[in-house]
């Protein structure tokens, strides 16, 4: 018997990996987080198969599902939204496993932050304008931050910022980086990613709680901020550059007609 902690992607049902798709069609026991996973992804169990949402259960009754079907010998797909190693919650869940000598194995899915970068069609690395991807959060009712990991210091490297769990903390979003990045630096809010209900809003700093509010938007959004957001004046990056020389390619040799 073992569960499988399954990414089943930001939303969109067919983004699943494969993997993921097909360890849900034979496991006997399926239990997904309801408020962000889609139906859909788990109509696909067996037909005889014990699904449940874990939305409305606690930690405990959750382990006690699983404990449950370990005694029987089914096999488990704990199903969570995006990918399970962001937010996921899966770190405690599998701390109680280690515990009762339960096996457990994961399965990697689309993060949010991707599947809503795909859906704008944005590249978050640019040459010479941004080269590293910061995901993080503010602190909430659910845990807060560390010190060293506040929008203050974090914003310093002017980095592309996708920052979750946040859409009721713009007010405090816009205070700690406008120093950094300039009321005008361009925000993304992305609610839904990939789900058919999905609504972008292209932004600025100065101007992302006002849209917000004009679109009432209240939960389940990824804020996204960065110079790389409609930026066109950057540079080609050198891997396709004829000049560039690397382990496939020598500089400057032309390709070679067949025949």
């Amino acid at each position: 018997m073992t569960v499988y902690f399954i990414g089943a992607g930001p939303g969109a049902p067919d983004l699943i990996t494969v993997r993921g798709q097909r360890l849900i069609e034979r496991c006997p026991v399926c239990l997904y987080a309801g408020s962000l996973v889609p139906t859909e992804i788990v109509a696909a169990a067996p037909a005889d198969a014990l699904v449940r949402d874990t939305a409305p259960m606690h930690l405990d009754e959750i382990i006690a599902e699983i404990s449950k079907a370990h005694d029987e010998g089914k096999d488990v797909a704990r199903v969570h939204s995006g990918d399970p190693s962001i937010y996921g919650a899966v770190a405690e869940q599998m701390r109680r496993l280690d515990a009762l000598d339960i096996p457990y194995e994961v399965v990697p899915g689309v993060p949010a932050f991707a599947g809503a970068a795909a859906r704008i069609a944005a590249e978050l690395t640019l040459p010479e304008i941004s080269q590293t991807i910061i995901l993080t959060r503010t602190s909430g009712k659910a845990s807060g931050m560390p010190e060293s990991e506040s929008l203050e210091i974090l914003g310093q490297s002017k980095a592309t910022l996708c920052i979750h769990l946040s859409i009721r903390n713009l007010a405090y979003v816009e205070t700690a980086l406008t120093p950094n990045y300039g009321a005008d630096c361009p925000v993304v809010i992305v609610y839904r990613a990939t789900w058919p209900d999905e609504e972008v809003i292209h932004t600025t700093l100065s101007e992302m709680r006002a849209r917000v509010r004009e679109e009432k938007i209240t939960r389940t959004a990824l804020i996204m901020v960065g110079r790389v957001f409609g930026e066109t004046r950057f540079r080609d990056s050198s891997l396709y550059d004829e000049g560039y020389a690397h382990i496939l390619r020598n500089a400057g040799k032309k390709k070679q007609r067949a025949g």
